[in-house]
C-alpha cells in the first residue's frame, strides 16, 4: 500500500493559495485588457506568486486560527501584494503562449 493511501492528505490546506487568488483577482481588475487572462497565464501568475510568499499550511481548526493570525499581519499582506504584482509583471513580459 502506498504512503499516500494510508494518510488523508486532502485535509492539508495552504491558506496562502486562497489569499493569492483573491489578490490576483483584485490586481487584474485594475489592469483591464492589457494583461492576458487565459487560463495558462492566470494560473502561471498564481503559481509564481505562491512560490514567493510564505506558505500558511493547516490541517485543523487550530491551524486555521494560526493562519488567520499570520494573514492579519501587515508585513504578510504587503509581501503577498508584492509577490502578486511581480508575478503579473513576469507573465505579462513572458507569457507561456504565442
Amino acid at each position: 500500500m502506498a504512503f499516500a493511501d494510508v494518510y488523508d492528505f486532502d485535509i492539508l490546506k495552504n491558506e496562502s493559495e486562497k489569499l493569492v487568488i483573491e489578490e490576483l483577482e483584485r490586481q487584474l481588475a485594475v489592469f483591464g485588457a492589457e494583461i492576458c487572462r487565459c487560463n495558462t497565464c492566470v494560473v502561471d501568475m498564481a503559481a509564481i506568486a505562491l512560490n514567493m510568499v510564505k506558505p500558511l499550511y493547516r490541517v485543523s481548526l487550530l491551524g486555521t486560527q494560526y493562519a488567520s493570525q499570520a494573514m492579519a499581519e501587515a508585513s504578510y499582506a504587503r509581501s503577498l501584494q508584492q509577490a502578486v504584482t511581480r508575478a503579473i509583471e513576469k507573465v505579462r513580459k513572458n507569457p507561456a503562449h504565442d
